[in-house]
């Protein structure tokens, strides 16, 4: 009996195996787009094709996603017509049509890609979500992959790093990069140190810590001109490594970059598919956008918490489970639907959530004097939204909570198997 479980295995991993072999080389297909438009109209066009080295995603459930997430990037083999890899993401340009100014004018905003390098031609589609929670296509386009336009990066030199930590199974990896941003090329041992306390901090959340030899984690030094992040309402606009900025969408503590390009272009050569950048700065602020990027300020008091918690947005696709009446991004959330985020609900497919981690007879929803006798309930983020969570406080809550809710812990371990396992 145990040598015909251990033959299944057997021929389930070659079979992972086998997939990915049959349709890519391992190398990364790099696709930069462009997406523009406004609340009434939105596209989105390929702006470049890049061939990178090595290949540093998963290798198997290639035509699955774990998550829904914003959008969907997916790759069909023309021959055969079969969705042979698929990915979710989301972006800051479906964050900003949730804004007062994509009502006015319209905007583009770079996105970047990372896929397998195919053997043959294909056809990408990319969807994004819309109001009714389906996932149209906006582009769909045939890619060949010997095409002598494809740019070819990372192969003569890379921006210098450090291998913070090794996983055990090189293949079965989840690569992650820390970032410098506004780091001077005297200020790196700084940033080494952060660095180290980034994913120390990380790795001692759970499940993190339970998946340590699961992931490969680099320090990237980056160097900047200046020292510091922009700060557009100061009028101090600083030349530094990815070009980030504070005052997106013109709320003060939200720190992001637009330049996705120059982010990927630094990183080229290195083994990577998740990325947390470190700001150089003390002022509060940051932003977590789901499988783009992380990003944080490193000076401040809360950056232990506050880098967990937007990896957490950027790795697990977690949400928020604060919800402010004056939020500029206070509207994003949609109640005709059930969020796709695993820790929050609008009540409208609650089964797919944690429901079955309610102990019997627990009041759905839970008023929130019955915290202490349901740990793990469905508590209201704020009064009158009609959205919920499981617990009065976790990590993505404040920064004071010392760890993941129940919930959340479960959702990060779901997805660190599916990409390993």
């Amino acid at each position: 009996m145990r040598f015909i479980v251990f033959m299944l295995l057997m021929v389930s991993v070659q079979g992972f195996s086998q997939e990915f072999d049959q349709f890519f080389t391992d190398k990364t297909l790099r696709i930069d787009a462009v997406f523009a438009g406004n609340v009434e109209r939105k596209s989105v066009v390929i702006d470049e094709l890049n061939e990178l080295p090595q290949w540093a995603g998963r290798r198997h459930h290639l035509s699955e996603n774990h998550l829904k997430g914003n959008g969907t990037v997916s790759l069909y083999d023309l021959k055969t017509q079969q969705l042979i890899y698929t990915h979710s993401f989301s972006t800051l340009y479906q964050e900003w049509l949730s804004t007062e100014e994509a009502e006015k004018i319209s905007k583009n905003f770079e996105n970047v890609f990372l896929v397998p390098f195919p053997k043959g031609a294909v056809r990408i589609e990319i969807a994004l979500i819309d109001k009714k929670g389906s996932y149209p296509v906006v582009l769909s386009q045939q890619i060949d992959p010997t095409d002598i336009l494809i740019h070819k990066k990372g192969y003569q030199s890379q921006t210098p790093h450090v291998l913070l930590n090794r996983a055990k199974e090189a293949k079965k990896a989840i690569n992650v990069v820390i970032v410098a941003e506004g780091f001077q090329q005297n200020q790196m041992a700084a940033f080494r140190e952060y660095a180290q306390v980034t994913m120390d901090e990380i790795f001692a959340h759970q499940p993190f810590g339970q998946f340590k030899d699961r992931f490969n984690f680099y320090a990237v030094e980056s160097v900047s001109q200046d020292s510091g992040v922009s700060v557009p309402r100061k009028n101090e606009w600083k030349r530094t490594a990815v070009e980030s900025n504070f005052d997106t969408f013109y709320s003060e503590r939200y720190l992001t970059t637009g330049r996705l390009k120059k982010l990927h272009d630094l990183l080229a050569g290195i083994p990577y598919e998740h990325i947390i950048i470190l700001a150089n700065t003390d002022v509060y602020g940051g932003g977590g956008i789901y499988n783009a990027y992380t990003l944080t300020t490193t000076g401040h008091v809360n950056f232990k918490p506050v880098v967990v918690h937007e990896f957490g947005h950027s790795f697990a696709g977690l949400s928020d489970e604060y919800f402010y009446e004056t939020d500029v991004l206070s509207d994003m959330q949609s109640t005709a639907l059930e969020p796709w985020e695993q820790n929050i609900t609008t009540l409208k497919d609650f089964d797919s959530k944690w429901k079955d981690m309610l102990v019997k007879k627990t009041p759905i929803p839970t008023d929130v004097t019955d915290s202490k006798k349901y740990p793990v309930g469905v508590y209201e983020g704020l009064a009158g939204k009609k959205i919920y969570k499981a617990t009065l406080d976790c990590r993505m809550k404040t920064n004071t909570a010392k760890e993941f809710c129940s919930v959340c812990e479960r959702a990060i371990s779901r997805l660190i198997q599916f990409y390993t396992d």
